[in-house]
């Protein structure tokens, strides 16, 4: 298990080199700092934290302070612990988008739009009653239960608090890593809006298997053009050129007079 967090930057589009059009998200990478190393035999369980996005030393608390100097670094913002994880870890350790490869399948975690208060038709999709013809039950719940309890059952679906929840999408596939310009490309569409925090982590029912895939670069290639220089050999092989081409002329005309 491996993993790091990011933050939603958009979505875009590239195409495969089989023509295909594959819809993807980007996610830019910080940095993202090593702030403690659990093991078995301290915690009981095995897990490293990851910390990303600086915070200033005047906002944090002096536990935090402590915590972060333990990894000689600053505060950090946000914080997520990952379990299992493969390979050996140091506190203080940076990780970078080198961590995936293209072709892993992956899972997302975010957190989703929030939409505030909701009725029932857009937060469960149920359907409105008659609008006319003397209904007078239009965008209501439904009914509230039977006679016998004469109470509101537990699971009604009800009109509530719409979004703002941790969803996982699953098994999405990395199109490209580019450790260089701090970026992840991520096949599909990952929940959150813009510039919100995202956790990328090996896929659990996957099994991380790979997938060959290659996609179009639009590189722009420069042309050099090439100086030829001029030496002493071509420009006496050009004088010579332009004798010979003279003399053969002088004969031409004489033989031309002479026939005349």
């Amino acid at each position: 298990m491996k993993g790091i967090l990011g933050r939603k930057i958009g979505m875009t589009q590239v195409f495969s080199k089989d023509g295909k059009l594959i819809p993807v998200t980007v996610v830019e990478i910080t940095p993202n700092t090593v702030m403690q190393v659990k093991t078995v035999e301290t915690d009981g369980y095995s897990a490293i934290q990851l910390g990303v996005v600086d915070k200033k030393e005047k906002n944090a608390t002096k536990q935090e302070i402590g915590h972060a100097k333990k990894a000689n670094t600053t505060p950090k913002r946000f914080l997520k612990e990952l379990r299992n994880v493969e390979g050996e870890y140091t506190i203080g350790q940076t990780l970078n988008a080198s961590v995936f490869e293209v072709g892993e399948i992956v899972d997302v975690t975010g957190t989703s739009k929030g939409k505030g208060f909701q009725g029932v038709i857009k937060r469960h999709n149920q359907n409105r009653g008659p609008m006319g013809h003397g209904s007078h039950y239009h965008r209501g719940p439904g009914s509230m239960g039977t006679m016998l309890p004469k109470r509101v059952l537990k699971g009604k679906k009800l009109p509530g608090h719409m979004g703002n929840e941790t969803i996982t999408i699953q098994n999405l596939q990395i199109v490209e890593v580019n450790a260089e310009e701090n970026y992840i490309l991520v096949s599909g569409n990952i929940p959150g809006p813009k510039n919100a925090l995202v956790f990328i982590k090996t896929a659990v029912k996957n099994n991380g298997k790979k997938q060959e895939f290659e996609i179009i670069s639009y590189e722009e290639e420069t042309v050099v053009d090439e100086i030829v220089e001029t030496t002493e050999e071509n420009t006496n092989e050009e004088t010579t050129n332009v004798e010979s081409a003279n003399e053969n002329a002088e004969e031409t005309t004489e033989v031309v007079e002479e026939n005349k």
